[in-house]
């Protein structure tokens, strides 16, 4: 039977009264989510290091390079916001199994592809999941764990992203020790991305739906059953009987993201703070050329230490703002991370421009750590303030404005940074987490602690 107005009353109550409710698996859940982090770290940062190998081995055309360096990006543009709507459709059990197995699939033929034509292919289709996975996890992070807590381990999806990046770095650089042939370091490597999916693949597979989707979806028996288990709680104010709810409409996540101010606002900055995040970290890798050759660095294998070296500097940081979060609320971290991105990148610029290079190492610890600030809740502002029935299409929606200017960055930066030069693409770039600051001070308000209906 269809859902009544005491029913619907009912739901809405059992989701804010689980929403406060501490889950004695919630932090591990949270952390098997944000473990799918090192799944795409590895995947992203592994190909900018082969691809190296790639050229020498079969000289591809530059636009077949750089689709093979961007094809996951592009997968990963669609899989978002795909796997957003589906997760609200289907269930978030069932898509972070399937993106899972899609992945382990892909990856490994990754290490056995023909030639280059075909390893563009299989790294489009690649992103397909990784896209999906991220928006997923993000909707099981914002339901399985209560207020204040999902927000910190929402936020440490950078911290993931650096753990990854450096362990990525650490295996290349021992195939190149121990003087692996050209052709099996970028064949294993990027295959290897199927072992961690595997492994939590395996840690996953027992996890249970939602309740709070079982809830929003009429499936009262099986929430309780969830819920019983997971809390040991009885959920006495649930009805007893199963109701079909309508499913979601992707055009009213829209409609109904106008209709409360805060959820709207917060959402908006939540998009703008991702394309910006996106956009300045995706030009910082054509600055690392220039600080490789101020520090000396002059061969693959040191240009790999000095990038560990920065990244562990960023996974501290990643480390340190979740932590901050409860003190200084998502405001303050959006305004600080972008802060020091600004002000690190207008002095590389003036480095730049005058000579004085060697303060680029330190500028560039210094905006590695700005942004692993201001890129910690951009994903998870737009999810925690959606309502339940949207929240994958939520999360999917701002995981599109992150990769939208990652693929953009590969195709269209290396002109403009050609054409005016690298102080002068520095000064560009500044641009990005000015507009994230000023969104930040003016269009974010503090959701902390924010409880949908």
């Amino acid at each position: 039977m269809a859902v009544t107005v005491s029913q619907q009353t009912s739901m809405d109550a059992t989701v804010r009264y689980l929403v406060g409710k501490y889950n004695p698996g919630g932090n591990r859940i949270g952390w098997l989510m944000m473990a799918s982090i090192l799944v795409e770290a590895w995947d992203l940062y592994s190909i900018a290091f082969v691809l190296v190998y790639i050229r020498q081995l079969y000289h591809p055309d530059p636009l077949i390079l750089g689709l093979a360096a961007a094809g996951t990006q592009g997968g990963a543009l669609i899989g978002a916001m795909l796997g957003g709507w589906l997760s609200d459709k289907l269930g978030r059990r069932v898509m972070f199994l399937a993106t899972m197995v899609m992945f382990i699939i892909f990856a490994l033929l990754q290490g056995v592809v023909p030639n280059i034509g075909w390893l563009v292919v299989v790294r489009f289709i690649l992103g397909l999941p990784l896209g999906s996975d991220i928006s997923n996890g993000y909707t099981y992070i914002m339901e399985s764990m209560p207020k204040g807590a999902r927000e910190v381990m929402g936020n440490r999806w950078q911290f993931m992203f650096a753990v990854g990046q450096v362990l990525t770095l650490a295996v290349i650089a021992i195939f190149m020790v121990v003087n692996l042939p050209p052709e099996w370091i970028w064949r294993v490597t990027l295959a290897l991305g199927a072992v961690p999916a595997l492994i939590i693949l395996v840690l996953r597979h027992d996890l249970p739906e939602t309740a709070v989707w079982l809830i929003r979806h009429g499936r009262f028996r099986e929430a309780r059953e969830v819920v019983a288990s997971m809390y040991g709680d009885r959920l006495d104010m649930l009805p007893e009987a199963d109701v079909t709810v309508p499913k979601p409409q992707l055009m009213n996540f829209l409609t109904d993201l106008r209709k409360d101010p805060i959820r709207w606002r917060a959402t908006l900055f939540g998009y703008i703070a991702c394309f910006c995040q996106g956009s300045e970290f995706s030009t910082f890798a054509f600055y690392l050329p220039t600080l490789f050759v101020s520090l000396g660095v002059s061969t693959v294998l040191g240009t790999n230490l000095v990038t560990m070296g920065l990244y562990v500097i960023a996974a501290i940081s990643g480390w340190v703002g979740p932590l901050l979060t409860p003190r200084i609320g998502h405001r303050g971290i959006s305004i600080w991370g972008f802060g020091i991105v600004l002000v690190s990148l207008l002095v590389a610029a003036w480095a730049i421009w005058t000579g004085h290079k060697v303060l680029l190492p330190f500028v560039a610890g210094a905006m590695l750590w700005g942004h692993y600030w201001d890129a910690s809740n951009c994903m998870t502002i737009p999810t925690l303030v959606a309502r339940p029935q949207y929240r994958g299409t939520a999360s999917g929606f701002a995981y599109m404005f992150v990769k939208l200017p990652s693929f953009l960055a590969i195709f269209l930066f290396p002109s403009l940074f050609t054409a005016i030069g690298q102080a002068g693409a520095t000064l560009f770039v500044a641009i990005f987490p000015l507009v994230g600051l000023l969104s930040a001070i003016f269009i974010l308000p503090e959701v902390y602690g924010y409880e949908s209906d």
